[in-house]
């Protein structure tokens, strides 16, 4: 069994909130959340934090593994755990479409996860009852409450979807740091497992100049006998229907918590 940390950092008007789950293989389990009082200093925080991380009933044998959204509150901020000698997953979440792995000078390395994603990991395990909540969390009423505010919302224009609470007064902040810690769970639950493969030889058959190309396309499949444009993304070859818009509507429905 291992735990994931989710960490959503808030700026001033909005929570930083923690979430614990647990990966009981099959399926998850979320054992903890946590939420900071406005304005609380990142100081505090990163302290908070770091005892947390290194509380023996969490990290056990395997350890934890923390994911902290880096989104907007800054490079200084994030260096404050780094200080603390806390090892973490920073996480971008961007608008986009495709999730990206990059590394920084030493900072080590850093992620660039679409919404959608990161989203439709909590998303998914709720809909099919593989993602249990532990019945003691005093904040679980505060969670069902956002998740139940939480839209979805498709442009007709671009077919391009977008994430966020209904109201200005709502706030997503344990969504999201829930969502942290099972995006990354179910990342390693789905990472292959590394086989040995004997090295090619130096007199082994060449590809042939007619052999068609094929390019990794932006969603990650390959486009067989495709072209590559200038942006890097895979042309020509079999289409995709196109995606077609649809209304806003919720995205997390309450007979997914037993209402």
């Amino acid at each position: 069994m291992s735990f994931y940390v989710g960490l959503d950092l808030g700026q001033s008007a909005d929570y930083t909130a923690l979430a614990v789950v647990e990966d009981t293989s099959p399926g998850l389990h979320l054992r903890h959340l946590e939420r900071y009082q406005l304005r609380t200093p990142y100081t505090d925080i990163a302290d908070n934090v770091a005892a947390l991380m290194r509380d023996p009933a969490l990290s056990g044998k395997r350890g934890a593994e923390l994911i902290v959204d880096e989104t907007g509150v800054g490079k200084a901020v994030v260096d404050m755990f780094r200080e603390r000698k806390l090892y973490f997953r920073p996480v971008t979440i961007t608008g986009g479409d495709v999730a990206r792995e990059g590394a920084i000078k030493e900072r080590g390395k850093s992620y660039r996860v679409p919404k959608r994603d990161i989203v439709g990991a909590l998303e998914v395990p709720f809909h099919n009852g593989t993602l249990k909540v532990a019945g003691d969390l005093e904040l679980w009423p505060t969670l069902r409450q956002e998740l139940l505010t939480f839209r979805r919302k498709v442009s007709l224009q671009t077919g391009h979807d977008s994430y966020e609470h209904w109201r200005e007064s709502d706030h997503d902040d344990l969504v999201l740091a829930c969502a942290l810690a099972c995006w990354w769970a179910r990342r390693v639950a789905n990472r292959p497992t590394p086989r040995a493969r004997p090295a090619p030889s130096p007199f082994g058959k060449r590809p042939s100049p007619t052999d068609p190309p094929q390019y990794l396309g932006g969603d990650g499949r390959f486009a067989h006998g495709a072209q590559v444009g200038r942006d890097g993304a895979a042309t020509g070859g079999a289409r995709e229907p196109s995606v077609r818009g649809q209304p806003s509507g919720p995205t997390f429905r309450p007979e997914d918590f037993g209402l």
